[in-house]
């Protein structure tokens, strides 16, 4: 007999198993199997204190901790990162595919709607990112001058051995294959095929359940520790520190306004829906991976009444195309680096680097430092950066990656939120909301 699960606007009960396979929240209270305290327990220190308790402990330990030990660390880094870079397109392919063809027929125009709304929000931003920049930074930056640092990888802590895991397929194989697959078993008799998937999906979610987040804070740990023995990211902080602070002002500005767009597509308080995905933010902070943040920001954007077809369609398709946070951030240090190196600035260079930027971000891996790498191309044949400029701004950029990634993720909670509204009438498939009390860890 299928589970009922009450909705969280209220209404009444909906089947869950009518929807995407919901993740396995916590022992609920009323599982007679779980012992007493339990419950109480996973709540308190759920997925979101283990990640800033990773964080807080990643930076002390980091000051004391012997190279040797941190090693093995790093080790584990590199493993769980190469798994990462297995499971991505798996990832893509399970949840993407299965969620399409559930969205029924109109599918392809919903797909299509996402990628341009995911591309305007990431223009729109580095736009944004610009004209502030151009006009507050050249006087924040008066007569600021800089050398060129070292990049960050060469005085990073080597790990003891390293285990190459090369994924089945690249994510943007990935992407296309779940967009010709999910398409196409729109256009056909639900049959094996669509039962096959969502099998696929409902194995893609133990294996999150079971491996990623529960190795996440790890993971955050080891990334916090080696960031704090290498001491290059207190290099680039203290460098530009008043570029930083002008980022994170306008991520905040950014998110409140994604926000403020989502909450009157649901017609929901655009706090507490940005309120609700803290955990994704959070998650993104430590991580520095879209890709890695997938599963909470499924998550936490079902929370906020995103049907699970739109969430597992949106969510790992806007972890790859929508880079807003990347973008305001590239654009924004970019400009930094012009001004303290003296290079001229021209307006129409800097735009049409802004909108090509938007299309290279479509095929930055959603890694940590991938946003940069996608770009660095675009720096210097539009911008004219030297190799020198290019390594300045990768080491300032990689240092801080993380600010970046959440606004990214967080903003693809916005992006769920107004193809919502968008596919009421428009698709055929089964939108029903289903209960998400309490995110899996979170």
């Amino acid at each position: 007999m299928d589970n009922v699960v009450p909705s969280s606007d209220g209404e009444q009960p909906t089947p869950a198993a009518s929807a995407a396979p919901a993740v396995t929240t916590a022992a609920s209270p009323a599982s007679p199997e779980a012992p007493p305290g339990r419950t109480a327990r996973r709540r308190r220190f759920g997925l979101l204190p283990r990640i800033l308790l990773a964080i807080v402990l990643g930076i002390v330990l980091g000051l004391v901790m012997p190279e040797a030990i941190a090693r093995v660390f790093t080790t584990f880094n590199g493993v769980f990162s190469g798994f990462l870079g297995f499971l991505i397109p798996l990832i893509i392919v399970g949840l993407v595919t299965p969620a399409i063809g559930e969205l029924g027929h109109g599918a392809g125009k919903m797909l299509a709607a996402t990628a341009g709304f995911a591309y305007l929000s990431t223009v729109l931003c580095g736009l944004f990112a610009l004209a502030l920049s151009m006009l507050l930074l050249p006087r924040m930056l008066s007569g600021a001058s800089i050398d060129s640092l070292d990049n960050p990888e060469d005085s990073a802590i080597a790990a003891y051995f390293e285990i190459e895991i090369p994924p089945v397929f690249d994510v943007m194989t990935a992407l296309i294959l779940s967009f010709c697959l999910g398409i196409g078993l729109t256009l056909v008799k639900r049959g094996a095929l669509q039962e096959s998937f969502e099998q696929l999906r409902t194995i893609i979610v133990r294996i999150i359940e079971a491996i990623i987040i529960p190795l996440l804070p790890l993971y955050i740990f080891g990334m916090f520790l080696g960031l704090t023995m290498n001491g290059q990211i207190w290099t680039v902080i203290g460098t530009f520190l008043t570029v930083i602070l002008l980022v994170f002002a306008m991520t905040v500005v950014v998110l409140l306004a994604q926000y403020g767009v989502a909450g009157w597509a649901m017609g929901r308080n655009p706090l507490r829906m940005l309120w609700t995905m803290l955990p994704a933010y959070m998650t993104a902070l430590g991580t520095s991976s879209s890709a890695a943040t997938i599963p909470v920001t499924a998550e936490c954007a079902k929370r906020n009444g995103i049907p699970d077809a739109i969430a597992d369609f949106v969510v790992p398709l806007c972890a790859t195309i929508h880079l807003s946070g990347s973008t305001l951030k590239i654009t924004t240090f970019a400009v930094a680096i012009m001004i303290v190196t003296g290079m001229p600035l021209h307006v129409g260079a800097l735009v049409g680097f802004v909108l090509m930027l938007g299309v290279v971000m479509i095929a930055a891996p959603g890694v940590p430092g991938g946003a940069i790498m996608a770009a660095a191309g675009v720096l210097a044949s539009l911008l004219g950066f030297s190799e020198a400029a290019v390594g300045l701004m990768i080491a300032a950029y990689i240092a801080i990656d993380s600010f970046g990634t959440a606004t990214n993720v967080t903003g693809d909670g916005a992006i769920a939120a107004v193809m919502t509204k968008l596919s009421r009438g428009r698709v055929s498939g089964d939108l029903q909301v289903a209960g998400h009390p309490q995110v899996h860890g979170v």
